[in-house]
């Protein structure tokens, strides 16, 4: 998932890297920036994705939408229609707390 260092923060990320933070393939990050309109990386002269900060959060919302939620690509863009800034909080939470679930599981393991 996206990282909160701000310290380390990029303005642009390629999409493997942005495939990477999300767990899934580049090819799904292709898709979903065909399918969602708010999501428009910057392209290179070579024709290589750079994705921004405001993207990853889409992506994130995206990711939260139809991976955690549930919902048909058709019911996320009308789910998007509706307000992003109640969807970026619910969000923000979630990913919040699978860290500290993997930081519990973690804990755990090692005792």
């Amino acid at each position: 998932m996206i990282t909160e260092d701000k310290e380390t923060e990029k303005l642009f990320y390629s999409i493997g890297e942005v495939a990477e933070q999300f767990g899934v393939n580049p090819s799904l990050i292709r898709f979903w920036e065909k399918e969602f309109d708010i999501i428009k990386p910057r392209k290179n002269k070579k024709g290589n994705r750079l994705f921004t900060i405001e993207d990853l959060q889409n992506f994130r919302t995206i990711f939260y939408l139809v991976k955690e939620k549930g919902y048909t690509l058709e019911g996320a863009r009308q789910k998007l229609k509706g307000g992003k800034t109640e969807l970026d909080r619910e969000a923000e939470v979630a990913e919040k707390l699978m860290r500290i679930r993997a930081f519990l599981v973690e804990l755990k393991n090692e005792f």
